[in-house]
């Protein structure tokens, strides 16, 4: 077996080097005296007095030099010639084997490190099989090898090299004590990320195995048994490369991470999952008046707290951050000095391994309040969870969620105009505290508060910016699953997904053929009953079951002629009241009347809601003529052709629709699309016959806009961009403006055509899923149509061996009550809270708190009912 280059010094002075080759005897000798300086092949000697001279620090082998790493050891010979201190410097090579040494990439959170080959440093005091095992398993792995003979060269070397692994020989003590040598290089400051390897003997297999406390207390990380099998220790060393190598390798690159806080302006606070304090960094010390050796270790609630905070806030706060959310929010904090602070603070939870919280990390900045809109949007605290919203509301609907009631809400439902205005601004609140937080808003925030310090035309320069950003597609806010809560994951999975993507010979298609839909008869006039029930249409609890009974399930042409009537839709496209009866006909049988929900009654029932929105006034000063009709359109053919399945059974099918749209808003862009087919097919029917084209073009492209918002796949991007692009802004307006700029300032935002046209998405997505907030008998009877059309395409689903979308909606085992729970505070809650601070719909808001408790009550009653009886 080959050796590595060894060094050995006689007394006469006489240097022997072995070369890395097959040979075990030296290849070459030279005498050295003092004052002298000479090459060997493979050795750098030089003398203290001597010069260094230049040739001699060039070094050829055939060993790439891209691959070589030199270390010191220094040897005091007593019988030297004329005993000179000599100091010896060796080359050593590592690719004799041809394996390729090279950078790699190590990841560490979001940081891409670059790791170099590893280097490796032998502590052996003489050479033997050993050490040469260790040399060429070095070769073997790549790795760069330096040895040293004594524990103080060692020191030297690895000061210079900053090993990464150390070995050292524990087998001889008549040389040097392991345990002091590892103790040395444990003292100095890189050590701290070396792994220490100890050689130990082997012992006779009638003796007990040793203790590794004295080895772990000196400092060492592992141990290894004398082996003189290259491929053993080749193994060893690549085990701790993988294992513990890696793990300090990453460790280091957190000494930039904490230079970097240390460094940073906002003040940083670390607490364990237990609220002890760990770290805080210098800022935190500055801003708070503390040396932080008086912090850590304490638990928060040791500090003296500020009495100007809300008596209620800490408890939010946890409520928030133990459930794995991030809150943000104003706070007031005591300074070591007694005085209090107002700080803008965000506290993210950090998890660990198996998904629990192991840190808190709280980034706290001095809040200024200089009437700057983005300072106001945060004197409500948001506890923004991304994944998972809904369990951060009830921070702030304690109204819907808790048997106490906000005494705002309360207020609001009074007719005079001072509770109107109180109810206004809880709404007002409750959109500061949003939690729908996209990426892009937060860019927003942050431009907001540099126009406040900004020169004229970089302010300016900066509004330009804002209104091109409020205007481009960038409100998706991610969402991830909600593990607690299967109802809202079933509900994300089944409305707002494509399926799986899976085609499979499973070919699901309508059970109706469009070719050879008929045309009613005309309608005759509408009957008394039906006139009479028609009148109460303009009041929001207007019970369209009842319309549906009495029309024989024909609901939609019989509502739609009143309400277009009212509207004036015929005299607006030029078109008879003929064309328009037989138009609604048309559109109302193209419905499936088989479906439990998605038939002409939730369409009759979605354009009630449309128009009950339509009447209200800052709905009506937003949008002219031409959006009205649109949006009346939109509602009634917003579900035409509806099979009674989802989105994403119909990409999983393999649907001839899903292929059409390439499982893209499928079912939607079929409504949007067969609505102008029908209407355009019959000129008797063609309720756009006579409407100029431009005019066409217009309302077409208005009609496409809203039948496409209903998709629920862009959910929280619609609601994002209205609650930032209108409800915020008028907020603003309305906290700095007087009365009369005021007015102005709300109408140029209300009536741009950018917000025009979210306020139009807005109103046609509240109206598809108005049921939680109508009176609680409809609501109740809907959410039983739902959940049965959701149980039929489950059934379907296992019937036909289709992934099933939403395992949830068994019929066997759903809880109704839950379902709905989820269904409001994952959807309803923020998007209606933001249309009612737009459009002020008090009697709205009440029904949807009093319907959210009633399936609360439900729930809990048969929570209650299926505990084990309690033993007497």
């Amino acid at each position: 077996m080959g050796c590595a280059p060894s060094i050995h010094v006689s007394q006469s002075g006489v240097i022997y080097c072995r070369d890395s080759d097959e040979s075990n005897s030296p290849h070459q000798t030279t005498t050295i005296s003092q004052g002298t300086a000479a090459t060997l092949h493979g050795l750098f000697v030089k003398t203290d007095a001597a010069e260094t001279i230049p040739s001699a620090l060039t070094f050829q082998s055939r060993h790439s030099r891209n691959n070589s790493s030199s270390c010191r050891g220094d040897r005091r010979e007593g019988g030297g010639v004329g005993g000179a201190h000599v100091r010896i410097e060796a080359e050593t090579q590592t690719s004799h084997t041809g394996v390729k040494v090279s950078a790699t990439e190590q990841c560490v959170g979001p940081m891409r490190l670059t790791q170099e080959p590893i280097q490796v440093l032998l502590v052996f005091a003489k050479e033997d099989s050993q050490s040469d095992a260790f040399w060429w398993a070095c070769d073997r792995a790549g790795f760069r090898c330096n040895i040293a003979r004594t524990p103080e060269s060692a020191v030297e070397c690895f000061l210079d090299k900053h090993h990464e692994i150390v070995v050292i020989d524990g087998r001889h003590s008549c040389y040097f004590e392991a345990e002091a040598a590892c103790r040395l290089i444990r003292a100095t400051k890189p050590s701290e990320n070396t792994v220490i390897l100890a050689v130990v003997p082997q012992k006779p297999a009638d003796q007990d195995e040793p203790s590794v406390l004295p080895l772990l207390c000196a400092g060492f990380n592992r141990r290894f048994v004398e082996s003189s099998s290259v491929s053993a220790c080749c193994n060893e060393l690549i085990q701790m490369e993988h294992g513990e190598v890696r793990c300090q390798f990453k460790l280091r690159a957190y000494n930039s991470v904490f230079m970097a806080l240390e460094h940073c302006q906002e003040a940083v606070e670390i607490t364990s999952e237990d609220h002890i304090i760990q770290y805080v960094n210098p800022a935190f010390e500055r801003m708070m008046g503390y040396h932080k050796g008086e912090l850590i270790g304490k638990e928060l609630t040791e500090l003296p707290k500020s009495d100007k905070n809300r008596a209620d806030l800490l408890d939010a706060i946890n409520t928030c951050i133990n459930k794995g959310k991030e809150w943000q929010g104003i706070y007031y904090a005591r300074k070591k000095s007694g005085d209090s602070l107002q700080q803008h603070v965000r506290i993210t939870p950090v998890l660990g391994q198996g998904g629990k919280i192991r840190h808190f990390v709280a980034i706290k900045r001095p809040h200024v309040d200089n009437n700057n809109q983005v300072h106001k949007f945060n004197k409500e605290e948001r506890c923004s969870g991304e994944h998972s919203q809904s369990e951060c509301h009830s921070l702030r609907h304690r109204d819907r969620r808790k048997d106490s009631v906000d005494a705002r809400s309360i207020s609001s439902r009074g007719s005079d105009a001072s509770s109107l205005q109180n109810r206004r601004f809880s709404s007002v609140a409750r959109i500061h505290s949003m939690t729908i937080e996209a990426p892009i808003t937060k860019v927003i925030n942050i431009i907001n508060a540099a126009q406040e310090s900004s020169p004229v035309p970089v302010a300016e320069a900066l509004d330009r910016v804002l209104e091109i950003l409020r205007t481009a597609e960038l409100y998706s806010p991610q969402l991830a699953s909600k593990d607690d809560d299967p109802h809202a994951n079933d509900l994300v999975g089944g409305l707002m997904n494509d399926g799986l993507r899976r085609l499979s010979g499973n070919e699901y298609v309508f059970c109706k053929n469009m070719s050879q839909l008929a045309v009613p008869v005309t309608l005759i006039d509408v009957p008394p009953p039906i006139a009479e029930m028609l009148n109460d249409e303009e009041c929001w609890e207007f019970n369209i079951l009842e319309l549906e009974a009495a029309t024989h399930k024909r609901p939609l042409t019989y509502l739609g002629l009143k309400v277009f009537a009212s509207f004036g839709v015929c005299a607006f496209l030029n078109c008879s009241d003929a064309t328009l009866r037989s138009w609604l006909q048309l559109i109302e049988a193209s419905y499936h009347s088989s479906n439990s929900y998605h038939n002409s009654t939730h369409a009759a029932d979605v354009l009630h809601a449309t128009a009950h929105f339509l009447r209200k006034d800052s709905v009506k000063n937003s949008l002219d003529r031409l959006d009205e009709v649109a949006a009346l359109i939109a509602a009634t053919v917003h579900d035409v052709d509806h099979p009674g399945r989802t989105n994403s059974f119909l990409c999983n099918a393999g649907s001839e629709l899903a292929i059409l749209y390439n499982d893209t808003a499928v079912l939607e862009s079929h409504h949007a699309a067969l609505a102008f087919q029908l209407t355009v097919r019959d000129s008797k029917s063609n309720i756009f016959k006579n409407t100029d084209r431009n005019q066409f073009r217009i309302l077409r492209q208005a009609i496409i806009d809203m039948v496409l918002a209903t998709e629920m796949t862009r959910h929280f991007e619609h609601v994002s961009k209205f609650v930032n692009s209108i409800n915020k802004p008028m907020v603003a307006v309305e906290e700095t403006s007087t009365s009369s700029v005021n007015s102005d300032s709300e109408a140029n935002i209300r009536n741009s055509p950018e917000n025009r046209l979210l306020i139009k998405r807005m109103l046609i997505k509240c109206a598809d899923v108005a049921n939680p907030c109508r009176p609680l008998e409809l609501c109740i009877e809907w959410a039983g149509r739902i959940s049965e059309e959701y149980f039929a395409q489950t059934d379907e689903e296992k019937s036909q061996g289709l992934p099933v979308v939403m395992p949830v909606f068994d019929r066997n085992t759903c809880s109704v009550p839950k379902s709905q729970i989820s269904f409001i505070d994952y959807f309803i809650t923020d998007m209606f809270d933001a249309w009612d601070a737009f459009a002020s719909l008090p009697g709205l808001m009440e029904h949807l708190s009093e319907n959210y408790q009633y399936w609360k009550g439900l729930d809990e009653m048969k929570c209650k009912s299926l505990r084990p009886p309690t033993p007497s």
